[in-house]
């Protein structure tokens, strides 16, 4: 079955292959990117129709094609396996944490494939197991950029649900003058998503700290905030 399943999303895959689109896809990197060239609208349909054909199997079995498909190097690939095990979310338990660090540290290679993993995958995780808040702090101590990416992306969704602030904070100040533009960005995201529901708090937090944060994340921090806010902050 796991080979039919590998062959078939690959057959797929080969068959929606746009070489103008995979082009103009090349600019959003300044990494190399192994990319078929097939339309995230397409990807999406491909991951949801294939799921069904492989949501009887256990969790385990899931996990392996998963791994499988980001091994495989290819964002589109590494969309269905991000997308497959979300769809496992209620399924989830504390003993896959290692099976999800495994995956941010070995197939993690792009912003892309760092934010569609950890965004929705990892972020459902820590909603449901809190107590693993303490190993993203870890990762915002990583020697790997997209690990430490990770540590703040994750968040994006707990923290628009108003939760875990404290958190957010801590992961922020470990990464505050992280010279790496995608680390910034990442955080400075973070602290975004967090403004929806606490925008006093993360005002008060870039005021603070805003003569050490790079100009990148805290542009990105203060996005959403009102103007008279935004003019508060990029004052020097």
């Amino acid at each position: 079955m796991k080979n039919d399943i590998i062959k078939t999303v690959r057959k797929e895959f080969k068959l929606n292959i746009d070489k103008k689109y995979l082009e103009s896809t090349k600019r959003f990197f300044k990494e190399p990117v192994k990319s078929y060239g097939v339309k995230s609208a397409v990807v999406a349909d491909i991951a949801k129709r294939t799921f069904r054909d492989i949501q009887s199997c256990d969790k385990d079995e899931i996990f392996a094609l998963c791994e499988e498909l980001f091994r495989s190097g290819y964002s589109e690939e590494a969309f269905l396996a991000s997308d497959w095990a979300y769809n496992l979310r209620g399924d989830f338990k504390p003993a896959d944490f290692k099976v999800f660090e495994r995956w941010v540290n070995k197939y993690i290679d792009n912003w892309a494939k760092c934010d569609t993993f950890c965004n929705h995958t990892m972020g459902a995780f820590v909603e449901r197991y809190p107590v693993f808040l303490n190993e993203l702090r870890k990762w915002a101590g990583s020697d790997n950029r997209w690990v430490k990416r990770a540590s703040a992306v994750t968040l994006i969704l707990p923290a628009r649900h108003g939760k875990f602030l404290k958190d957010i904070f801590k992961i922020a100040d470990k990464l505050l003058t992280d010279e790496d533009d995608m680390v910034q960005k990442g955080y400075g995201w973070m602290l975004k998503a967090a403004s929806e529901a606490h925008q006093k708090e993360v005002f008060s937090y870039v005021m603070k700290n805003k003569n050490k944060m790079p100009r990148t994340a805290l542009r990105y921090a203060i996005e959403k905030m009102p103007l008279a806010l935004k003019k508060q902050a990029m004052l020097k």
